[in-house]
C-alpha cells in the first residue's frame, strides 16, 4: 500500500460518521417515504412534507445522488428513488433497524472507546447514563436503549435460531441446559424446534430471571417440558444434563473468561455429554475485502456493550474447546451468499462431546 493509498483510506475513516448520519437522517426525516408514496419531487415539496427547509434536503440529498440511492433531475429540480426503488422494503427495514441500534447504542458511547479499553470498563455507559455495568444490565432500567438493542436482537434470533437448530444434534429424550439462556426464549425453541418424547429443556441464568423466564414458559405451553434453574456460570454449571447449548454468549468474554465457561461446562457433564455452541466468527483471512465484522465488533463489545469480548476465528474457538477438554465433532460457518441483504454478522456452530 502506497503513501497515497493508505492516506485514502484514512480519509474513508473520516467520514464515517458523517456519512452514516447523513443516510439515517434521509430516513428518519421521512424524505425517502416521501419519495417512495409520491414519486418524484423537489427539495421544497419534500421541505414542506417533511417539516424544514429546502436547501436542508438539498444537502443531504447530495450523498444519496452520489451514490445511487436517489435521482435527480437537473431540469426539473425533482428528485425520486434510484437504487433504493428496487429493493426490497422488508430488506431496507432490517437494515434501518441495525442502524436505528448503532445510533442509540453505539455512536454515544464509542466516543468513550479508549478510555473503555483502558479501564476495561463502559465509560460512556457511565458518562451518558450513570450506569455502571455492561449493556446488557443497562436495558433493563433504559427504554431508549432496550428498545433499540431488543428490536435488532430479536430480528437475529429470528433468522439465526432456525439455522442453529437445523444443524445441531439433541438426541430425542435429553436434558438440555441452555447455558445463559435469560428469560427462556432459548429454551422454548429448543423445545419446539427439537421436541421428542422426554425431551427437557432448562434455562440456566441469574436468578433473577426466574419470574419471567417460568411465565414465559406458561405463556407458550411449554411450562411442563422446560424449567429453570438460577445461578452464575462463572461459579458453577448444574450437572446432569446430556446437551449444553451456548448461544450468543461466548463473544461477550476475553479468553479468561471463556474458559472458565467451557471448564464449568466440562465439569457439569458426564464423559460423552455434548455442547453445541452459536456464536459470531471472524473469517480466518483477516485481510478479506468482505470482513465487514471485523469493523464493527471491536469497537461494539470493547466500548458499547461489555468493556471486554468479541468473536475469534473458528480455529481459535476449535483450540480452546481442546484445551478444555473437548472433541470438536463438527464446525460450520453460515455461508455470506444466504444471508439476508445487508447482512454482515456471519455466525458459527461448534459442536463437541467431553473426552473420557
Amino acid at each position: 500500500m502506497t503513501a497515497d493509498t493508505t492516506f485514502e483510506r484514512f480519509r474513508d475513516y473520516m467520514v464515517g460518521p458523517a456519512r452514516f448520519m447523513n443516510l439515517l437522517s434521509v430516513f428518519e426525516l421521512g424524505i425517502i417515504d416521501e419519495l417512495r408514496e409520491h414519486g418524484e419531487l423537489t427539495a421544497a415539496q419534500l421541505g414542506d412534507a417533511v417539516g424544514t427547509g429546502p436547501d436542508a434536503v438539498e444537502q443531504l440529498l447530495l450523498l444519496l445522488v452520489k451514490e445511487g440511492f436517489v435521482a435527480h433531475d437537473e431540469q426539473t429540480g425533482g428528485y425520486s428513488l434510484d437504487a433504493l426503488g428496487r429493493v426490497d422494503q422488508a430488506d431496507v427495514q432490517r437494515l434501518l433497524t441495525l442502524m436505528n441500534m448503532i445510533k442509540v447504542v453505539m455512536l454515544r458511547q464509542v466516543f468513550y472507546l479508549t478510555e473503555s479499553v483502558q479501564t476495561r470498563t463502559l465509560v460512556g455507559l457511565e458518562k451518558l447514563y450513570g450506569y455502571q455495568g455492561n449493556l446488557y444490565g443497562a436495558v433493563a432500567e433504559h427504554k431508549d436503549l432496550r428498545e433499540s438493542w431488543a428490536t435488532l436482537m430479536d430480528n437475529v434470533t429470528e433468522y439465526i435460531d432456525p439455522w442453529f437448530f437445523a444443524n445441531v444434534d439433541i438426541p430425542a429424550g435429553s436434558k438440555v441446559l441452555d447455558v445463559a439462556g435469560n428469560t427462556g426464549l432459548g429454551a422454548i425453541l429448543t423445545y419446539r424446534q427439537k421436541a421428542s418424547p422426554g425431551l427437557h429443556v432448562t434455562t440456566f441464568d441469574l436468578p433473577e430471571k426466574e419470574k419471567e423466564c417460568l411465565e414465559n414458559f406458561r405463556a407458550n405451553g411449554v411450562a411442563e417440558h422446560c424449567s429453570f434453574i438460577g445461578g452464575d456460570v462463572f461459579e458453577s454449571v448444574p450437572a446432569g444434563f446430556d446437551v449444553v447449548l451456548i448461544k450468543h454468549f461466548l463473544d461477550m468474554f476475553d479468553k479468561k473468561e471463556v474458559f472458565k465457561i467451557l471448564g464449568g461446562v466440562h465439569r457439569s457433564l458426564e464423559a460423552g455429554g455434548r455442547v453445541n455452541i452459536l456464536v459470531p466468527v471472524y473469517p480466518e483471512d483477516v485481510k478479506g475485502a468482505d470482513n465487514v465484522d471485523i469493523d464493527f465488533f471491536p469497537s461494539f463489545f470493547l466500548g458499547c456493550t461489555m468493556g471486554q469480548g468479541g468473536p475469534q476465528k473458528m480455529s481459535t474457538y476449535r483450540k480452546w474447546l481442546e484445551e478444555c477438554g473437548f472433541e470438536v465433532t463438527r464446525t460450520l460457518a453460515q455461508d455470506p451468499d444466504t444471508m439476508p441483504p445487508g447482512t454482515f454478522v456471519v455466525h458459527g456452530i461448534l459442536s463437541a462431546t467431553k473426552t473420557a
